[in-house]
């Protein structure tokens, strides 16, 4: 059973920084990061192998974010720079354990953590 647990979010200004953590627990073969503000659909920011590759981005990252793992820890980590008040969401941890999808593939994700909250102010 997957188990995803997120921290690291919370209140900044424009400009600034975050860093979102994401423990994971159970065997899953893509990871990921979605986010979802008031009134719109929750959209993919970034996700990954859980083993090996390179991440894959949702176009709006534009090179802001930085997702990466450690598997030793078994710790999903996504770095927020150069925040927008745009990026004001909800942000949820993902995985999927279907080795057929491939990680790039967000509709593919449906194991999911309770969020973590990011509040960017102007």
């Amino acid at each position: 059973q997957v188990h995803l647990v997120e921290s690291g979010g919370g209140s900044v200004q424009a400009g600034g920084s975050l860093r979102l953590s994401c423990r994971v627990s159970g065997r899953t073969y893509c990871m990921a990061w979605f986010r979802q503000a008031p009134g719109k659909e929750r959209e993919g920011v970034a996700a990954i192998n859980t083993g090996r590759g390179t991440p894959f981005y949702g176009n709006f990252v534009k090179g802001r974010f930085a997702l990466s793992r450690d598997s030793a820890e078994n710790t999903l980590y996504l770095q927020m720079n150069s925040l927008q008040p745009e990026d004001t969401a909800m942000y949820y941890c993902a995985a999927h354990t279907n080795i057929w999808m491939s990680c790039g593939n967000f509709d593919a994700f449906n194991l999911w953590g309770q969020g973590t909250q990011v509040t960017v102010s102007s």
